[in-house]
């Protein structure tokens, strides 16, 4: 007869005396552990014998914490925006440059069809999407992002919330915008565009425009897609139809406000 004995169904453990102290069935929340696994230390007894060690902080369990953390604060701060557009571009764009006066007049464009503006919050064409929208009068928020090279929000940000993690900040992105207006702008803003291409081609978004700024800028780019992936096979000539290419804030925000819905229509 095995040595095995099954825990009473009232708490788990194995029968009272001696044997208790090392039961063959324990649960540790939604979790349940027999045998060699149900050994070790409870969750409250590390939680209260840690004397401040702070090595906690450094375990997935406690990151899975922080995540949920930064979707609800997202959610909570964003839940009530109303219509919005996603602006994005180089942080690394000059004052000087004729993208960041473009991005300033998309600002305050969308304003003026009735949208909030999102943009990352920093610098560059950020700095430029929220500034047209503030000096518009409408509403201008930042979804910042912790990075060494970045001194935080930019100052024209009405509506800040800083992440600690890009995918928790990206969600906000797609979820409470109605489409990307997309300016010049490097490996971040590739990644925002390719990941919102890729959210239209699997519907997991639908009726989400995605319009590219800057002829002589992304031209090259989708002549690569059409010579080299259409060519290949890798993805269909109709895909590339997921974005639009124009060449000024006035073009952009006009299709945004066609294909996303005018809220002033509403």
């Amino acid at each position: 007869m095995s040595s095995f004995q099954r825990p009473s169904p009232d708490d788990g453990s194995a029968s009272s005396g001696p044997a208790a102290s090392t039961p063959s069935t324990r649960r540790k929340g939604s979790v349940v552990l027999r045998r060699g696994q149900a050994t070790g230390a409870q969750a409250d007894s590390i939680l209260l014998d840690d004397h401040g060690s702070g090595a906690f902080t450094h375990t997935d369990p406690w990151r899975v914490l922080r995540i949920q953390s930064e979707f609800v604060e997202g959610f909570g701060a964003l839940a009530e925006l109303g219509p919005a557009i996603s602006v994005f571009g180089s942080a690394r764009t000059a004052r000087e440059s004729r993208y960041y006066a473009m991005g300033e007049e998309v600002g305050r464009l969308l304003v003026q069809a009735g949208f909030a503006v999102i943009t990352g919050g920093g610098p560059g064409t950020m700095e430029a999407a929220n500034k047209g929208a503030c000096e518009e009068g409408g509403i201008s928020v930042g979804l910042g992002i912790e990075l060494p090279f970045e001194a935080g929000m930019n100052e024209w940000v009405d509506l800040g919330v800083n992440f600690r993690y890009f995918f928790a900040r990206k969600t906000m992105f797609v979820k409470y915008a109605s489409g990307f207006v997309v300016l010049p702008g490097g490996y971040g803003t590739l990644d925002e565009l390719f990941e919102a291409m890729t959210l239209v081609q699997t519907q997991k978004v639908t009726s989400f425009p995605i319009v590219l700024v800057g002829v002589d800028y992304w031209g090259p780019l989708l002549d690569w897609l059409r010579a080299t992936l259409v060519a290949e096979g890798t993805i269909a000539e109709k895909d590339l139809s997921l974005v639009q290419l124009v060449d000024t804030a006035e073009e952009a925000v006009r299709i945004m406000t066609t294909s996303a819905g005018s809220p002033g229509d509403a």
